[in-house]
């Protein structure tokens, strides 16, 4: 008879908590950026705007070691930094910025380009416009820099028509660097070569996506390319340019002045670095102010705009990224981090970091359906999801508002919202669909509740807000309007 072999096992001791280790390791609590570390440091404009006044604090200093130092160098200080574009998509900014150093770039003759998007036009976003008024110098060092790491030949920037006195500050910014031989010819006596240009645009949202702004930038109507090409490849006239955003390519200069690691000291993994929050709607304080990533919401709220209006219970959402992410209610507000990976998982996103308060007294409803009347106005219709599908949300969001529905059409709204999102060149199909996703997800009940009302005051509605009493009962309606369905 066989024995069964003896199998040794480890004996498994109970785990006891040392004296070193008496206490669980203390939680970081992200936020309360010191303002030595803040990079904008005259966002209120309060301050000299020109040349000596941002030399006084540190623009321009060494900047030729830098460039000197190579785009190699450049690139992987920008990709050790983690940083991650601030216009909106948060793809990474140093990989963005080596598309266009391909092997054999130095045989192509075109020239290359790199574009500013200085075109701010989400609703609630005043970040950008802050940055070009009160530290224009750290935007146009940020191309020289920027452009060096894409061996680019000439930077545009290409601002909102309606930024005026931005315009005149980042134009004699432009012109104070070239008297000071800071860019040109021999860019601050490197030997490299660099022109800076600033273009205004018309105030048309849909310029905001790069491939509109550069066909704007040519002079043609403002209206998405199809991809590929991409504009690292095939871009501005034809050449290889890379399309960033303002406060993406300001941040440049001081994180290869200060080093990568400084800059990743802030904020979560794969959210690092200090970013421009614009806070607006019921607070006491509405601001624009740099804070560290990953920074609670409620935090950012209570510290820097002494809270909601009424007190935080008054709260009623938040739309934590301007008006093309999907709004959270209070629950989700008190716990959410200001970063791109919490916000998602919160099923909403950063955006451009515009954070809209809204408490109690706020018409969800109607807000939303300005917003769909705001991307029906600015859709530039070149493709039929997008041109067709933000004027049906408009009139249905309409309706809603006032109550003038059947409950069957949330439905059809929302699958609406998916029929056009993803089915478009470019991403305002979805930005128009997003809001209304969120309204429905967390505000559903409101919606049903003004739909109860306006039926117990005006009777039943039929699909299109018709309603039925309004109808000749000698005719016989079909079953696609919505007319014998049970109220």
């Amino acid at each position: 008879m066989l024995k069964a072999a003896r199998v040794s096992r480890p004996i498994r001791a109970q785990s006891r908590r040392t004296f070193a280790t008496v206490q669980d390791p203390p939680v970081r609590r992200y936020g309360g950026l010191k303002d030595q570390d803040r990079i904008f440091q005259n966002a209120y404009c309060r301050h000299d705007h020109g040349l000596k006044g941002a030399q006084s604090r540190g623009d321009w200093h060494r900047t030729k070691d830098i460039i000197l130092k190579g785009d190699s160098w450049i690139i992987q200080q920008i990709k050790d930094s983690g940083l991650r574009g601030r216009g909106g998509a948060g793809f990474p900014s140093g990989l963005k910025w080596s598309f266009m150093n391909k092997p054999g770039w130095e045989k192509d003759p075109r020239p290359r380009y790199l574009v500013v998007n200085a075109d701010e036009g989400e609703p609630g976003t005043c970040k950008d416009r802050e940055i070009m008024r009160g530290d224009p110098h750290k935007l146009v060092e940020g191309c020289l820099i920027a452009g060096r790491a894409m061996n680019a030949t000439a930077a545009y920037i290409y601002i909102r028509g309606e930024f005026y006195q931005e315009a005149s500050h980042v134009q004699q910014a432009i012109n104070e660097a070239y008297k000071a031989g800071l860019i040109g010819k021999d860019a601050c006596g490197s030997g490299y070569g660099f022109d800076v240009y600033l273009h205004r645009g018309a105030g048309a949202y849909i310029c905001g996506e790069e491939t509109a702004l550069i066909e704007s930038l040519e002079g043609k109507q403002g209206k998405p390319r199809l991809k590929p090409p991409f504009p690292a490849d095939v871009g501005l006239f034809g050449c290889p340019t890379t399309v960033a955003n303002v406060e993406t390519v300001a941040v440049a200069p001081t994180i290869c002045r200060r080093g990568a690691p400084w800059f990743a000291g802030f904020g979560r993994k794969r959210n690092e670095g200090t970013k421009m929050f614009c806070i607006s709607g019921h607070v006491n304080n509405p601001c624009v102010v740099e804070e560290e990533m990953s920074i609670p919401l409620k935090d950012l709220i209570e510290k820097h705009c002494g809270g909601v209006r009424g007190g935080w219970d008054n709260l009623l959402g938040i739309i934590p990224g301007g008006s093309s992410v999907p709004i959270l209610p209070k629950n989700m507000c008190e716990e959410v981090l200001m970063d791109f990976d919490s916000l998602k998982d919160a099923q909403s996103g950063l955006g451009t970091g515009a954070v809209i308060v809204m408490d109690k007294s706020t018409d969800v409803v109607g807000a939303i359906a300005r917003f769909s009347h705001f991307y029906k106005h600015e859709s530039c219709g070149q493709c039929t999801p997008c041109r067709e599908g933000t004027t049906w949300m408009m009139n249905m969001m309409d309706r809603l508002a006032e109550g003038r529905g059947h409950e069957r059409e949330i439905d059809m709204l929302l699958e609406l919202t998916k029929q056009v999102e993803g089915r478009t060149i470019c991403a305002l199909g979805d930005a128009a669909a997003w809001p209304i996703q969120g309204l429905m997800r967390h505000f559903r009940p409101e919606v049903e509740k003004r739909i109860a009302s306006f039926r117990a005051e005006h009777g039943p509605v039929m699909f299109g807000g018709r309603l039925r009493n309004q109808t000749d009962p000698t005719l016989a309606i079909p079953d696609n309007l919505g007319g014998n369905l049970p109220v």
